[in-house]
C-alpha cells in the first residue's frame, strides 16, 4: 500500500493513504466526461429538425434547378399568338439639308471687299451676301457710257444729212447715187449706236454680278470667304445655303424594308446626343438598289430645328401601317454572331434553337417579322442557360394581350 508519512509543524507525525485521492481524481474525470457527453446530444438533438428541412430543401432545388446531375429543369414558357401591332421601322443616318445650294461668283472675280453674312445667318432671296472691287469695271462703264453718246451724235448727224439730201433729189440736186450713200452712212452711225448701247449694258451686268447673292431664302451653313481674299471668275463654294431651311434624313434600308415605305408615311427622327425627337415625314424614297450592299436610300423632310446639324448623324422610327405578328417579351430573344434566335419546346420536352427576325422592339416587346407562327412553346427567359436537345420541364405562362 502507498501511504505517505508527514511531520507536522507540532510535532504530530499524520499518515495519508494516496490510493483514495487517486480514485477521487478518476471519478471526477469520469464525471466530467459524462457531462460534457451529455451536452453535446442535447445540442445535436435541438439541432436536428433544422438539419433535416435544410436537407429536403437542397435535393428539392437540384431536382429543379439547372438540369446538373441529370436532373430535368422547370423552366416558364409562353405561347405567343399572333397579335395586331404598330409597324415600326428603325433606321439610322445622316442629317443634311434637302437643298444643299453652293453658291460661287458669277462675274469676273477680283479682290473681295465686303462679307455681309456669317453662318448661321437667314438670308432672303437676292440679298447680297459679299461683293467684289470694281473700280476698273466702273471706269469702263464710264468711258462706254462716253462712247454710246458719240455713237448717237454721228447718228443724228447721219440722219440729218440723210433728210436734207432725201429734199433735194426730187429737184436734181443731188444724184439717187449720192442719196443712197447718206442712206447707209445713216443706218451705220445707228448701228454703232446699238453697239455701243450693248457694250456699256454688258459692263453694268458684269458689275452687278461682282455682288455675291443668294439664290433663294434660307440658312447659311458654311463661309469661306474673307475680306481680302482674291477670287477667280466663276468660283465656287463661296458660300453653302439650305434653301428654307429645310433639312432631312438620309437612311439606308433593306430590300425588304424598303418595300414596305412609302411616300408620305410620318416618322420621327432623334438626333444623337438629343433627348427630344422632331417630327418628319418621307419624301423620297429610291426606285433602285445598290447592288453592292442591297440596300436603298430613303430621305425623311424634317424642319429646321436647333439640334439638326448636316452632317450629324439621328436615328428614325418610321410609321410604316400596322401588321399581325407574333410579340414576345424582349428577354425570350437571344442574339449571337449568327444573329437572332429564341429556344423552342418540341413535342419530347427538349429545346431547339430557331432564328427568327426581329421586327420593332418596344415597351411592349419585340415583335417577331419571320422564324415562328406564334404556335410554337417558347422559351421565356432561361434561354442563356440552356443548350440545343437539353430535355426540360415547361412551365407554361399565358401571353400578354
Amino acid at each position: 500500500m502507498n501511504r505517505e508519512t508527514r511531520l507536522e509543524r507540532d510535532g504530530t507525525m499524520v499518515v495519508v493513504d494516496d490510493t483514495r485521492r487517486r480514485r477521487n481524481l478518476i471519478i471526477a474525470v469520469l464525471v466530467g466526461l459524462l457531462v460534457l457527453a451529455l451536452a453535446f446530444f442535447l445540442f445535436n438533438r435541438a439541432n436536428a429538425p433544422a438539419d433535416g428541412k435544410a436537407g429536403a430543401a437542397t435535393e428539392k432545388s437540384a431536382a429543379t434547378g439547372g438540369g446538373r446531375g441529370g436532373q430535368v429543369p422547370t423552366v416558364t414558357v409562353i405561347v405567343p399568338g399572333r397579335s395586331q401591332v404598330a409597324k415600326i421601322i428603325t433606321t439610322s443616318g445622316a442629317l443634311a439639308a434637302r437643298r444643299d445650294q453652293p453658291i460661287g461668283a458669277a462675274g469676273q472675280g477680283g479682290r473681295v471687299t465686303a462679307v455681309l453674312v456669317d453662318a448661321g445667318t437667314w438670308v432672303r432671296e437676292g440679298q447680297v451676301l459679299a461683293r467684289v472691287d470694281r473700280s476698273v469695271q466702273v471706269q469702263t462703264s464710264a468711258q462706254l457710257a462716253a462712247a454710246l453718246e458719240s455713237a448717237r451724235a454721228s447718228a443724228a448727224l447721219a440722219q440729218n444729212e440723210y433728210d436734207r439730201s432725201a429734199a433735194l433729189v426730187g429737184n436734181g440736186f443731188v444724184s439717187k447715187a449720192d442719196l443712197d450713200r447718206k442712206k447707209a452712212a445713216r443706218d451705220q452711225a445707228n448701228a454703232q449706236v446699238r453697239v455701243a448701247q450693248a457694250q456699256l449694258n454688258a459692263t453694268r451686268a458684269g458689275i452687278g454680278l461682282l455682288d455675291i447673292r443668294a439664290p433663294s431664302a434660307g440658312l447659311i451653313l458654311q463661309r469661306n470667304l474673307e475680306v481680302g481674299q482674291v477670287i477667280g471668275g466663276g468660283s465656287q463654294g463661296l458660300f453653302r445655303l439650305a434653301r428654307g431651311g429645310e433639312m432631312e434624313m438620309r437612311a439606308q434600308l433593306s430590300q425588304q424594308d424598303l418595300a414596305d415605305i412609302r411616300v408620305g408615311m410620318p416618322a420621327s427622327v432623334t438626333p444623337i446626343g438629343e433627348m427630344s425627337s422632331v417630327p418628319g415625314q418621307v419624301w423620297q424614297v429610291s426606285p433602285v438598289i445598290d447592288p453592292q450592299s442591297r440596300q436603298g436610300e430613303v430621305r425623311i423632310a424634317i424642319p429646321y430645328s436647333a439640334g439638326i446639324r448636316p452632317g450629324g448623324f439621328a436615328e428614325a422610327r418610321i410609321s410604316a401601317g400596322a401588321t399581325t405578328a407574333p410579340l414576345l417579351p424582349q428577354s425570350a430573344v437571344l442574339s449571337d454572331n449568327d444573329g437572332n434566335y429564341v429556344y423552342i419546346v418540341n413535342g419530347k420536352n427538349e429545346v431547339e434553337r430557331r432564328a427568327v427576325r426581329v421586327g420593332s422592339v418596344d415597351e411592349s416587346g419585340a415583335t417577331i417579322v419571320s422564324g415562328l407562327t406564334g404556335q410554337e412553346t417558347v422559351v421565356l427567359s432561361a434561354g442563356p442557360f440552356l443548350n440545343p436537345g437539353q430535355k426540360i420541364n415547361p412551365k407554361r405562362q399565358a401571353a400578354a394581350n
